[in-house]
């Protein structure tokens, strides 16, 4: 895992702590929770002391499942708090207190006291600052807790809690395989580890291998499965989306982010809500649709210096996106969103971390794609090179050539002036720069 970039723009009070945290790192990860339990016993266990969890793992899709959830939950009037990661351009993105971020003295102040706890004893920058969101959550009533793990999920930082009132697993496919294995099997045993005894666990869509792994796990716990295609469905339609479990069918307006597979994402949040303790009726649940709001999963930008590259070109008619996926799951959900824009052209900017399969990631794109310029990641020691990530987009078919700044790819697309869609993809960490200048 590559260290997490702090963005120039982090509030001066909190980047000191932030930095002094990152060093505590172990030279080498091995995924434990005895450091997160041991930190949280000498903070007196506030993990036990939350509002109700709804716990969610999976490889695509947590962050915008975890979305949807909260949009519904706010719009029903309840009081939400949210735990994911990593952020896009400041760390207090990661926790959510009542329909806002943390601020940046609560922020400063629940980081110190975990410092402060932690002794200078080695622990990951994750496992600390989740034990900081545990004493945030505890301080702060809440009717629901909404938490994405970060890596796995049976050795996860976040698995320290024993008692949710539901998990979800959403797609699982390769990735972070260096951690969780090589094959889908082995990286589903992980992400099937936040399963606890007679929970209720709603599942995603997944592949046979993830799905029979996931079932044997249920079937150890007594777990309930809650799954796709069996205990309920979504669908898209004309006007909106249907979605069906049990007896019920529930017509609901199209989800507010984009693509075809958001449409499965609202559906995996829609499957968790009977098993939580709070009401939300069908006009919460339609308002949260709409409402909801998760930057860089197939994000339009409509302003910002990148923007402007096109308007200064003349380039009429363009549209900018940008989209954090960065594995083959989520190459494969981009490329099928990219069939429905079949009005124009479509022209992609890449750039991506060293660890990550940039191939796997780029093909299912290179059938719709006309082009890729690629990028190397600013500030990131862990990207590939421009000339790296170009050798790539051809092994994927793509006719890919090097750009020296996003801006400078964005100029030469624009050069021709013919009307097109320009995606910028590849990682959450370059999406992150372009929202830290665009936004």
């Amino acid at each position: 895992m590559t260290a997490l970039p702090l963005p120039a723009r982090e509030p001066a009070k909190t980047e000191p702590v932030l930095q002094r945290l990152w060093a505590l790192h172990p030279k080498v990860i091995d995924l434990s929770l005895e450091r997160i339990e041991r930190l949280l016993r000498a903070l007196g266990n506030p993990e036990r002391t939350i509002a109700p969890v709804i716990h969610v793992a999976g490889t695509n899709g947590k962050g915008s499942a975890i979305a949807f959830l909260r949009a519904i939950y706010e719009a029903a009037g309840h009081r939400v708090h949210v735990y994911t990661s990593p952020h896009l351009v400041r760390f207090n993105e990661r926790i959510r207190l009542g329909g806002t971020l943390i601020s940046d003295d609560e922020l400063y102040d629940v980081l110190s006291e975990c410092e402060a706890a932690n002794g200078g004893a080695p622990i990951t920058f994750f496992e600390i600052t989740t034990a900081a969101a545990f004493l945030a959550f505890a301080r702060n009533p809440a009717d629901i807790v909404l938490m994405e793990t970060g890596l796995g999920g049976r050795l996860d930082a976040t698995n320290v809690v024993d008692n949710p009132v539901c998990t979800a697993i959403t797609p699982i496919s390769l990735d972070h395989t260096q951690f969780l294995g090589e094959t889908i099997a082995k990286i589903a045993f992980e992400k099937a580890g936040i399963l606890k005894r007679h929970v209720p666990c709603v599942t995603a869509p997944q592949v046979d291998e993830a799905a029979t792994v996931i079932s044997a796990r249920a079937r150890e716990l007594g777990a309930s499965l809650f799954r796709f295609g069996a205990e309920w469905t979504a669908q898209g339609s004309d006007s909106g989306m249907v979605f069906e479990s049990g007896n019920r069918a529930m017509r609901l307006p199209r989800p507010g982010l984009a693509g075809p597979h958001q449409v499965l994402n609202a559906g995996t949040a829609l499957a968790c809500l009977p098993h939580a303790p709070l009401p939300a009726d069908e006009k919460a649940i339609a308002a949260g649709l709409r409402s909801v709001e998760w930057p860089a999963r197939l994000q339009r930008l409509g302003r910002g210096p990148l923007v402007n590259v096109l308007a200064r070109n003349g380039a009429r008619g363009c549209e900018l996106w940008l989209d954090g996926g960065h594995n083959p799951g989520a190459g494969q959900v981009l490329g099928e969103a990219a069939k429905t824009w079949r009005d124009l052209p479509l022209h992609l900017v890449f750039g991506m971390l060293n660890t990550k399969d940039g191939v796997g990631f780029l093909k299912p794109l290179s059938v719709i794609a006309e082009s890729v310029h690629t990028v190397a990641i600013p500030g990131e020691a862990a990207s590939l090179s421009a000339e790296e990530a170009a050798a790539l987009a051809r092994e994927a078919g793509l006719p890919a050539q090097t750009a020296s700044s996003l801006a400078a790819a964005i100029e030469d697309l624009a050069r021709d002036r013919r009307p097109k869609r320009i995606l910028i993809c590849g990682s959450l960490y370059l999406a992150g720069q372009v929202l830290s200048e665009n936004a």
